[in-house]
């Protein structure tokens, strides 16, 4: 016997905590406002538990990939607020640029191989994948290269990668509950 899986789908929670903080950290490396309390907070909550949680769910579904995503993305919010509060706090040295270059690389590298995973999803998640490479090694390159006009130009692109994300979320939302297609996420690949 075969028991049926009807809980409901997380990645929605997911998208979210990843859209709506992403967003909120790309108007600060934009330029608009300085890095505070609010991004800390959206950080640990949203970005970081609210995914995790998501991840975890996603677990339950069999998808590999959402797990692996909502997982790795909610531990990266935390681990950046702990990069920034741990010298705050007198608990570890303050990274400096070079170091936060390389941190950054790594998590576009990741992101790069999660991207290829999205060719055989929809064209919302290439789009929220593609901008969230592009996103990391451009910030990465203004930390390595000194040049802050790329964390600024990557933060317009975070903006853009939030966004999409958000719209993903929405639309899977709406779609679910209407039934039908209301926001269009692209063709779903076949096997």
């Amino acid at each position: 016997m075969r028991i049926k899986d009807t809980s409901a789908n997380p990645a929605p929670l997911g998208l979210l905590g990843f859209g709506l903080t992403t967003i909120l950290l790309n108007i600060h490396n934009a330029g608009l406002y300085p890095n505070n309390s609010m991004i800390l907070g959206m950080g640990i909550f949203v970005g970081g538990i609210a995914q995790i949680i998501a991840g975890i769910l996603e677990s339950k579904k069999n998808n590999t990939f959402g797990l692996t995503a909502f997982t790795a993305y909610g531990s990266f919010w935390l681990s950046l607020v702990a990069i920034w509060t741990l010298p705050a706090l007198g608990l570890a040295e303050k990274a400096d640029e070079t170091a936060m270059g390389f941190y950054l690389a790594i998590w576009g590298l990741f992101t790069f191989g999660m991207f290829i995973g999205t060719f055989r999803l929809s064209r919302a998640l290439q789009v929220v994948f593609g901008t969230l490479v592009a996103l990391f090694w451009l910030l990465a390159i203004g930390d390595l290269t000194h040049i802050a006009a790329y964390k600024v130009i990557g933060g317009y692109v975070g903006i853009l990668c939030g966004f999409s994300a958000f719209y993903t979320a929405i639309a899977q939302v709406l779609n679910e509950v209407y039934g039908r297609t209301v926001l269009p996420l692209g063709p779903v690949a076949r096997s």
